[in-house]
């Protein structure tokens, strides 16, 4: 099934998200950072028969445009991207899964309007309250994006490098072959591009660490209104002890999944399961 592109406006910027329909529940897909909402076309593809999917594109990611002052990139800014797409779509809640950046996000729309969110699902969420150091560390991931390679010759190429190599080597082969569908966009010269900009997904990284980012996320967490699971990978280069806080904030189960921090794209029909387990209202 090929989703139907969606179009909001957000800050004079054009925001974009994808609907796979369905005529189940709403259900909101956050992608992390640097890539695209269409990253989820397999899952949503399963999911489809259960819910109505839907999956948005933050400022500077996939078809959405990236404000000219990349400060305008905030955690708080994203859920109101979100927000503005759900409108447009006039969904009056959801249930959402969150992956990685996608998980802060998904707790700023629960701050942002209390009820939006009905059940949500913290995949290695970015909530926490002290930054990850080490090469966890946002700013030091912020450095490894602006050293990107942004244009390459074809999406072929880019699938066969991702794919031979970590982090995106652990992915199935459809989940990586959807991020490069959609993560690149075509150029005139024949050759593709990063659809989130090296400089911009850096921008992403270090928004995490200010203030209105990850730590925002982490303070809301007591007051989330959604009935919310906790999910880490057992390989995580970020660790369990960040996701067992969130838990504990949030007084919500935590879960431990066989994989790394891209476990969902790396078993899609296990991502499924989990999904009508902990996110079935």
């Amino acid at each position: 099934m090929e989703p139907t592109p969606v179009i909001a406006s957000c800050d004079g910027l054009t925001i974009s998200a994808l609907d796979w329909g369905g005529s189940g529940p709403p259900l909101l897909l956050q992608h992390p950072t640097g890539f695209p909402a269409g990253m989820f076309d397999p899952l949503a593809s399963v999911l489809s028969d259960d819910y109505r999917v839907v999956a948005v594109d933050v400022r500077g990611h996939g078809g959405s445009d990236a404000p000219d002052d990349l400060m305008a990139c905030t955690f708080v800014n994203a859920a109101r991207d979100v927000l503005a797409v759900l409108d447009v779509l006039e969904l009056d809640e959801v249930a959402a899964l969150g992956e990685s950046m996608g998980g802060g996000v998904v707790a700023l729309v629960d701050s942002l309007r209390p009820g939006m969110v009905r059940r949500a699902m913290f995949c290695e969420a970015i909530a926490f309250e002290l930054a990850p150091s080490g090469p966890s560390s946002p700013l030091l991931m912020a450095e490894r994006a602006r050293k990107r390679r942004a244009v390459w010759p074809d999406r072929a190429t880019v699938l066969e490098s991702y794919g031979s190599r970590p982090p995106l080597d652990v992915m199935e082969p459809a989940a990586l072959a959807a991020y490069v569908r959609y993560g690149f966009v075509d150029r005139d010269d024949g050759t593709v591009e990063l659809a989130c900009a090296p400089e911009v997904e850096a921008r992403w990284f270090d928004a995490a660490a200010e203030p209105d980012g990850a730590a925002l996320a982490f303070a809301h967490l007591p007051r989330m209104e959604a009935a919310t699971t906790v999910l880490s990978g057992s390989a995580s280069n970020l660790g369990a002890a960040m996701f067992a806080e969130q838990a504990l904030r949030l007084d919500a189960p935590h879960h431990e999944v066989d994989g790394t921090h891209f476990f969902v794209q790396e078993d899609t029909a296990r991502a499924a399961d989990a999904v009508r387990r902990h996110l079935s209202w």
